[in-house]
């Protein structure tokens, strides 16, 4: 069964270290080291193990500026077959709802897919909607925190899904849409022949004019979305060293922790 399989991944900031636009309260993606989203990473190796047991063509998709070209022809070389790049200062600023909006359209102009994959969340974010979006924009079924897959040749997928108590067998039918978690594989390195070859690899840059969309949706003005404010993380330091013996040392810790109002269970349980 070949299978017709788009991986849509994601580049972000490799350091928490960002700007942001004063105006959009987005990422100033320009001029800062930028790498692969990791949870992406496990869907682009899993549709490598799905293309190397039932045959096919692997698609990677990602939505960003032009040096995000980098990133797509890294996924060449650990063997995707074909990348594609959204690129345009119209999709800048895009909300999930929008970014999902945009990357259907670009599923569409691809033609016939079987499956789709996409990281359960991206870093930079941590919303994890842009997939099921994805998938209920294109009127296919989706599952998400996927941990295992398996194909049947019903074109049926059997999936271990991850929940909070434990994990669920669930069956769809293709095509679907699935975001994968961590646990799912062991993502792999490109060799040293594969990434030199493909340096230079011919990567599809798509703007939005190459897309049937309505350029209302897309982008910073066609967000349903906006972020008002950001504030970074204040660090406080209050530690306090307590030097001295063991006893002194816990005696001391005791004090401390009875005048912020603590009180061993047995205490607490007194009349």
């Amino acid at each position: 069964m070949s299978m017709e399989i788009v991986v849509c991944v994601k580049q972000v900031p490799a350091s928490t270290r960002v700007k942001l636009n004063a105006t959009t309260n987005t990422i100033i993606r320009e001029g800062i080291e930028m790498m692969l989203n990791p949870f992406d990473a496990y869907a682009l190796e899993e549709a490598l193990r799905v293309k190397a047991g039932a045959g096919g063509r692997v698609t990677v998709i990602s939505m960003g500026i032009p040096s995000a070209a980098e990133l797509l022809r890294y996924a060449l070389a650990l063997g995707a077959d074909r990348a594609v790049l959204l690129s345009d200062k119209r999709f800048a600023g895009a909300d999930t709802l929008a970014t999902a909006y945009s990357l259907a359209a670009a599923v569409r102009k691809l033609g016939a897919c079987d499956l789709i994959l996409c990281g359960r969340q991206a870093v930079d974010g941590d919303t994890a909607q842009v997939g099921p979006s994805l998938a209920q924009k294109l009127g296919i079924p989706h599952l998400t925190a996927v941990s295992r897959l398996e194909l049947s040749s019903q074109r049926r997928v059997l999936c271990e899904k991850m929940t909070d108590e434990g994990y669920q067998e669930i069956e769809l039918g293709l095509p679907a849409l699935l975001t994968v978690v961590k646990e799912i594989n062991t993502p792999r390195f490109p060799n040293l022949e594969d990434y030199l070859r493909t340096l230079d690899a011919a990567v599809e840059i798509w703007s939005a004019d190459d897309l049937e969309v309505d350029h209302a949706r897309i982008g910073y003005d066609g967000s349903a979305t906006w972020v008002m404010s950001t504030t970074a993380t204040e660090r406080r330091k209050n530690g306090k060293e307590i030097l001295g013996p063991p006893q002194e040392a816990a005696e001391l810790i005791l004090g401390t922790l009875r005048q912020m109002g603590w009180q061993p269970a047995s205490e607490g349980r007194r009349e």
